[in-house]
């Protein structure tokens, strides 16, 4: 209670706030209204603009330039006109969007061009919502063909000892060896080699390349002209240039509500070419992750697509081949040997041993201090000769499993599992299996009529329902705590759960795995817990404990807020019936990606501090979709599709109050 009257109180005082700015802002003239486009020298005015108001030199406009010392921005600026007129833009958030305006010509090549005041003065709901649609889905799209290569090898972790960069493509896969073979020799100047992947990926092979690491091949198609190229993708954005397993479900969703189908479509086939090729959905397509998986969503994803397609024959055989790709993910990853736990339950686990490559430098630094004063040693010469073998420390080696293996899971980094995640079956990985288990049953029965064949063995709809039924069961019979009303994780090594509060606790609910009275007490119990002026943060406090040297801070804990887990909860709450805490838990994330991004040049992020709903997040990586200059050309892919699918969460009274976070008001005059 107490947090929500804070957030009610500082939403009553930035509403007065508003209304005195607006009152003393200066009269809107009438000579100049909302469809006036102006004509302008583009350079002139986003030199002087930034010269006036970028006190900080970071070539944005935000709140925090005018608390700088020195300040000479007074949030107003004079747009001049070709024809010398002088018009009046006032306040941080419309001289942001001017700057991104003229930034946009600039990127053009346009000395002189038209600006459309509407889009300088729009509202911010609209804004970011016709940004993403417009500039943020096709900015972070990618294809993995001659014409994105280049631009896919320029990404720095390409780096190689040997100065070479690297594409592999599976053996098997013969008329994709053929087209790469024609761009290295095309294209000599990227200093490209063709690598193949075999069929069996060991441990030699993966030993054998790991000073050689490099993209992975995606799904090829032909154009409408009859060009091969490489089916598109969307990228999360910043440092990740390659497709994300989780990600792209997320993204989907988002793509789907802009009309995006097509490239929708394209992302769930080239997750289906990964199974099929690689053998697993990989954490990215990149040859360190051959090893990892992540968290499986391709029923749901393709269902979400399919549902947007024609419904014809041709839509049923697609929708067929992505659910054999899932069936073949289902048994061969989740339930085989390696992930499928004695308990009949699955766990992450990743394949691979020693450090992942992927992290960035003294990531691990921490975990080496520790071990190296066990052995009395400098913990650099540690890391070095661990690193290269020359001492075996059997309990760092089991150290980074179980770091690879909360990779596997997208959470990384939490301190959920204690730095021991393969030793627990998760209440989130098994709710997905089960939403499988319950979506292959159903297309079987409903979509295909009963005729679904994988490799050759038809498919029983009922033995898919005894799978889910099974799954129900021993979940509850492991993982439910008619103590604390909740699922949790269970550690199959101590036998117990483990009362870890998250946000993870809603997947059950997202699957329908729980009863109507099962989700009314792990709503009454979690959403106190875990609701913040901002949204659903990952963990309570109390769960990831007090933070030290040794127990630093991690960016799926408290204070930290997610796109997919607020997606996950949304859908959850909606489908039980907890509607009114479905669209008030949205609006709290759509108003903190609509405050930041009014208040810091339409800055779209990674995640948020959903405790404090700032976007200053310095945990482990810090905030990916907060570097760039002028304008944001991407945004973050699940953030993005956070918004678009927020959006149709509120009702019309909770999307107007939205909109009224900055008032539709524009405040400029000629001079």
């Amino acid at each position: 209670m107490k947090k929500i009257g804070s957030f009610l109180i500082e939403s009553i005082l930035f509403s007065l706030f508003l209304l005195i700015t607006t009152i003393s802002g200066g009269s809107i003239n009438q000579e100049v209204n909302f469809e006036s486009s102006l004509k302008i020298e583009v350079k002139k005015n986003l030199q002087e603009l930034l010269s006036e108001e970028d006190t900080n030199g970071d070539k944005r406009i935000t709140i925090e330039d005018h608390f700088v010392e020195g300040d000479r921005g007074d949030r107003i600026f004079w747009i001049t006109t070709l024809d010398g007129k002088k018009i009046k833009v006032q306040g941080t958030y419309y001289l942001s969007n001017l700057l991104q305006e003229l930034s946009l010509f600039l990127e053009k090549g346009e000395s002189i061009a038209v600006l459309d005041l509407k889009k300088v003065f729009e509202n911010p709901v609209d804004r970011i919502s016709r940004m993403i649609k417009d500039y943020y889905w096709d900015g972070l799209t990618r294809r993995v063909d001659s014409s994105n290569i280049a631009k896919l090898l320029e990404d720095e972790k390409n780096k190689t000892q040997d100065g070479r960069n690297y594409i592999y493509v599976p053996k098997w896969d013969v008329p994709a060896v053929n087209y790469f073979q024609g761009i290295i020799a095309s294209f000599p100047d990227l200093h490209l080699t063709l690598m193949l992947v075999p069929e069996n990926i060991t441990p030699q092979w993966f030993e054998s390349i790991q000073k050689k690491h490099g993209i992975l091949s995606l799904a090829l198609e032909k154009n409408s002209e009859g060009q091969i190229q490489g089916k598109p993708f969307v990228v999360p954005g910043g440092r990740f240039n390659e497709m994300y397993g989780w990600d792209s479900y997320f993204e989907a969703l988002g793509l789907l509500e802009d009309g995006r189908v097509d490239l929708a479509k394209s992302m769930t086939e080239n997750l289906a070419y990964e199974i099929n090729m690689y053998g697993k959905i990989l954490n990215a397509n990149r040859t360190y992750y051959l090893t990892r998986s992540q968290p499986p969503f391709l029923t749901s994803m393709a269902l979400a697509v399919y549902e947007k397609m024609p419904k014809s024959p041709e839509s049923i055989l697609w929708l067929k081949n992505m659910f054999r790709a899932a069936v073949k993910e289902y048994k061969e990853v989740w339930m085989g040997k390696k992930h499928l736990t004695d308990i009949g339950l699955s766990r992450y686990l990743d394949e691979g041993t020693g450090p992942c490559p992927e992290v960035e430098p003294g990531h691990f630094d921490y975990i080496f201090q520790i071990f190296a004063r066990l052995y009395d040693m400098d913990p650099k010469v540690f890391e070095v000769k661990y690193r290269k073998k020359l001492i075996f420390v059997p309990a760092l080696d089991l150290f980074f499993i179980h770091d690879r293996s909360m990779r596997e899971s997208g959470h990384d980094k939490t301190w959920r599992w204690h730095d021991r995640c393969a030793d627990f079956v998760t209440v989130d990985l098994n709710s997905l299996l089960y939403k499988y288990e319950t979506d292959i049953a159903y297309a079987v029965k409903y979509t295909f009529a009963n005729d679904f064949e994988c490799d050759g063995v038809k498919q029983d709809f009922k033995e898919w329902f005894e799978r889910s039924e099974q799954r129900k069961t021993l979940m509850n019979k492991y993982m439910w705590d008619e103590e604390n009303h909740s699922f949790f994780d269970y550690d199959c090594q101590k036998g117990e759960r483990e009362v870890y509060y998250s946000a993870t606790a809603f997947y059950p609910l997202w699957a329908g795995l729980v009863t109507q009275d099962q989700a009314g007490l792990i709503v009454e119990k979690m959403i106190p817990l875990l609701e913040q002026a901002g949204g659903i943060v990952a963990s309570t406090e109390e769960s990831r404990g007090p933070i030290s040297a040794e127990h630093p801070q991690r960016q799926w804990d408290y204070p930290y807020g997610w796109a997919p887990h607020q997606m996950i909860v949304w859908k959850a709450l909606f489908d039980y019936g907890y509607v009114a805490d479905s669209r008030r838990l949205a609006y709290r994330w759509l108003y903190t990606i609509v405050r930041n991004a009014r208040d810091y040049n339409c800055t779209i992020p990674e995640k948020f501090d959903v405790e404090k709903r700032t976007h200053k997040v310095f945990a482990e990586y810090g905030n990916v979709g907060t570097n760039f200059s002028y304008i944001t050309k991407e945004g973050f892919g699940w953030m993005n599709a956070s918004f678009k699918k927020g959006l149709t969460m509120l009702d019309n009274r909770l999307l107007e109050k939205l909109r009224q976070l900055i008032p539709p008001e524009f405040l400029f005059q000629k001079k």
